[in-house]
């Protein structure tokens, strides 16, 4: 008999190995294509089958999709876009190309690039803050002077916060719009800078499948002037008139771009005039296990099922309250040890801790999603009670980063003459 396979493009560090555990238990027999397989450790670390190619190449994935099609059934292909949101719109096409369920590539490249995205939900009515697209510094700087400061600089295509500052002035909009159009930031399509009003107030998420909104979580961002996500609540305290109307926008967002096949997360912010569309993006929302951990649904399991033709079961089992934190480094440097992950996993009410890095490990915050160390989720039936045991474990969990040298301390290093240098081969 032949078996069936799951197609991964790409992984994750997060979730893709939820992925993998979520298709074995399926029946399916879990693929990786990536451009780098040695990126995500769990691979290797769970025998998964994995092969090298160039996953911006959709000649390329066809190709390898073909060639495996010789061997297995493919039952389906999925994927992630972890800095390069692209990815979704390319498993879009494959999908289409091997008949198989999947997201529509063509709404999703439509998302992809926020400029067409802020043109479709203004055209549709839904709030988003005020924007223009800038090609240039003299656009740039035009633009927030239109807009007015404090303004946000973000490139156009892009995700997890990458390049994303806040300015609240001209010479932070001027040194920002320096370094997106430098060579310090790697940009996958055409260089374009979207300035955007900031929206201030609180964050939330919004989670869907297909046309149904699964909840809404709250988050906080902290290290202003950059908006990395450091803690989140599901679902969000709030009203259920607050509730009802987050979720209209976000099924109006849904029907503005063209999306309602599989997994959409919405970011809004609560402003002064109410709730603002952030973003809207064509995936799973952060990691799918605070509404697992809530309510019982494993959306990883069930996004596998409609991109394998089955129908997904959206129902809750259950109804707790948990909550999570990334914790972040307060510097650069070597980091020298780092402990507590079994005596904060001790603590009653926590679900899970999960280090991304280790001992030696360089680190180099970057102002986005890639600056978190750890994560840390607690979860019961209490608010309260779940803060608190979050709070208690991550008190728990320690470490030390020794700064890099400075240029002065490295010239001050005694370098060794080349007749008494020794080799790797000697030590």
């Amino acid at each position: 008999m032949t078996r069936r396979a799951l197609i991964l493009i790409e992984g994750h560090r997060g979730i893709g190995l939820r992925y993998v555990q979520a298709a074995r238990s399926l029946g399916l027999h879990p693929i990786t294509l990536s451009a780098d397989p040695a990126r995500y450790d769990y691979l290797a670390a769970e025998s998964i089958e994995t092969i090298r190619v160039d996953t911006d190449n959709l000649d390329a994935l066809i190709h390898e999709c073909s060639r495996l099609a010789g061997t297995y059934e493919i039952a389906g292909i999925t994927g992630f876009a972890g800095d390069d949101e692209s990815i979704y719109a390319t498993v879009g096409k494959l999908c289409r190309h091997f008949d198989l369920p999947g997201p529509n590539p063509a709404s999703v490249e439509r998302c992809c690039d926020k400029f067409t995205q802020r043109q479709l939900l203004a055209e549709a009515g839904v709030p988003i803050p005020a924007y223009r697209l800038a090609a240039n510094a003299s656009e740039v700087e035009s633009s927030a002077a239109e807009i007015g400061l404090p303004v946000i600089l973000k490139p156009a295509v892009g995700s997890g916060s990458i390049g994303v500052r806040l300015c609240r002035t001209f010479e932070e909009v001027a040194e920002h719009t320096t370094y997106l159009f430098s060579e310090k930031h790697i940009w996958r399509s055409s260089p374009r800078i979207l300035v955007e009003e900031f929206a201030n107030g609180p964050d939330y998420g919004a989670y869907i499948m297909g046309n149904e909104i699964i909840g809404i979580e709250s988050a906080e961002y902290n290290c202003q002037p950059h908006f990395v996500c450091s803690e989140g609540t599901f679902p969000a305290p709030l009203t259920d008139d607050e509730y009802r109307l987050i979720a209209d926008i976000s099924l109006s967002c849904l029907q503005a771009l063209g999306l309602g096949w599989g997994p959409t997360c919405i970011q809004f912010r609560r402003t002064e005039r109410g709730p603002v569309v952030i973003e809207a993006n064509p995936r799973l929302g952060g990691g799918p296990q605070p509404v697992h951990l809530a309510y019982g649904i494993d959306l990883v399991t069930e996004h596998i099922k409609l991109v394998i033709g089955r129908e997904a079961n959206l129902r809750r089992s259950h109804s707790h309250v948990p909550a999570w934190r990334s914790l972040l480094p307060d510097r650069d440097g070597i980091l020298e040890w780092i402990d507590g992950e079994s005596r904060a996993a001790a603590i009653p009410g926590v679900a899970e801790v999960k280090f991304y890095v280790g001992p030696k490990t360089s680190i180099v915050r970057r102002g986005d999603y890639r600056d978190s160390m750890e994560y840390v989720i607690a979860v019961s039936s209490y608010r309260s009670r779940t803060k608190s045991a979050l709070q208690r474990a991550t008190e728990l969990i320690d470490w030390s980063i020794t700064p890099f040298p400075t240029e002065l301390e490295q010239s001050a290093v005694p370098r060794l003459s080349a007749p008494t240098q020794i080799s790797a081969a000697q030590e």
